[in-house]
């Protein structure tokens, strides 16, 4: 298959951790309470010098933040490890390193002076923003309650700074009067059964197998026309996680390898020989991917996909059953699904 060039990073996302206080239908990295592994300061310190100088600002400014821009720090949930945030944030300061918020689902948000007192504490470290996640997967496991409560003070403290991401669910929560926790069964019964209402959603890790009710399954053959090289060799948005791997898009259980090397990656590129699965899906070639997948006795299921995100984790999830590809880490996540 050759070997392909992968661009430098311009924006990026530091996993601190896959562990989660929920364990969402959507979670496109398979996060839950039950990973237990955190990137320690010195890998954060080594990964940050690397990224450094190959982070460009959001376009508004340095001190201004915007989702595929500059850097974020992000999981899991990363306020569960509140003194690593802040150690991560004041080193990225250190490094001059532009743009960087956070992500968060709130969870923590248990009063307003605690709440305040966080936001302020990264503020002060040098953290420019916030994205608070808004979504029924989330309101699961975090009242809604908090959300506002984050949402509130968040904007006190970041002012424009503060994402929400979705706004159209929060609107939404906010006229049905909810304030708690609510089962995605309960609030799809206010809803009369429609989960999406018009907002992005990503039909891939947890959600392909978690979400299949909700929508059509077509055979294989409708996806392969369906490329997947610009998200997985793009210079934005790209994450890079606890244990070494540098995780192209949102693709979760895919490394392009490991970040210690990744100026050496960029500069030499990748060997898709070496690295089968992922060579398929680079050379768009997902009718090669399956017909590689039944040498190791993969058997398309009769229902067929929700989507080619779905029809790609399938095929990934089995053959890390198989054997080990050093392409489809870290192990953990498929079996987290």
């Amino acid at each position: 298959m050759g070997k392909i060039k992968l661009p430098q990073p311009i924006s990026a996302g530091l996993m601190l951790s896959y562990q989660c206080n929920a364990n969402c239908h959507h979670c496109m990295y398979a996060c839950s309470p039950r990973w237990k592994d955190w990137i320690s300061e010195e890998e954060i310190k080594l990964l940050l010098t690397i990224l450094a100088e190959k982070i460009e600002p959001n376009p508004s400014g340095k001190s201004s933040v915007s989702l595929n821009c500059g850097l974020h720090f992000t999981g899991g949930e990363p306020f569960l490890n509140f003194d690593l945030l802040l150690k991560a944030v004041q080193m990225a300061r250190q490094l001059d390193i532009p743009s960087t918020f956070v992500e968060t689902n709130c969870y923590w948000c248990l009063d307003n002076t605690g709440t305040k007192q966080k936001l302020e504490a990264l503020k002060e470290g040098g953290l420019q923003g916030i994205l608070i996640s808004v979504n029924p997967f989330y309101l699961e496991y975090v009242p809604f309650e908090r959300t506002e409560r984050c949402i509130k003070i968040a904007s006190e403290v970041f002012a424009y700074n503060t994402m929400v991401y979705q706004q159209e669910y929060y609107y939404r929560f906010k006229e049905l009067g909810i304030k708690a926790r609510l089962p995605l069964e309960e609030y799809l019964k206010l809803e009369q059964g429609d989960l999406v209402k018009n907002v992005e959603l990503f039909l891939m890790g947890r959600a392909s197998y978690k979400l299949q009710k909700f929508y059509t399954k077509h055979p294989p053959d409708y996806f392969l026309n369906e490329p997947c090289l610009p998200p997985l060799v793009r210079n934005w948005h790209n994450h890079f996680d606890n244990y070494g791997n540098w995780i192209p898009g949102y693709c979760g259980g895919i490394s392009l390898g490991n970040w210690h090397d990744l100026d050496r990656l960029c500069k030499q590129g990748l060997d898709l020989d070496e690295q089968p699965v992922l060579g398929f899906l680079i050379k768009q070639d997902f009718a090669g991917l399956i017909d590689y997948s039944r040498n190791f006795g993969y058997e398309v299921p009769r229902e067929g996909y929700i989507s080619k995100c779905h029809l790609c984790v399938d095929i990934r999830r089995y053959l890390t059953t198989k054997q080990e590809f050093k392409e489809l880490k870290p192990n953990e996540f498929y079996s987290q699904l």
